[in-house]
């Protein structure tokens, strides 16, 4: 029992960030013309081409993808999103 504990400090396991799924769902269908959902999932670049698009259609353009990448988010399964959007950095739907 002993020698298991002294080579499991050894082999530490991959720590999963925390899944931002609900969140950014939850901000994609709220706050979309913003374009604060990319930014919690860290794309800034893209959240900066998502403000000036908003700026230049007065957020309706982007209201309604923000919608859509809302529904998108929210129904992947967690796994799933936390593939495609937090690892594979994945910027657009």
């Amino acid at each position: 029992m002993e020698n298991s504990n002294k080579e499991h400090w050894n082999n530490p396991q991959p720590v999963k960030e925390d899944n931002k799924k609900i969140a950014a769902g939850i901000l994609a269908l709220l706050l979309a013309p913003f374009g604060i959902h990319k930014f919690l999932l860290g794309y800034t670049t893209e959240g900066i081409i998502w403000l000036v698009i908003s700026l230049v259609t007065c957020g309706t353009v982007t209201a309604l993808l923000g919608f859509i990448e809302g529904i998108i988010y929210l129904t992947k399964s967690d796994e799933e999103f936390y593939q495609t959007y937090q690892v594979n950095k994945k910027g657009w739907f």
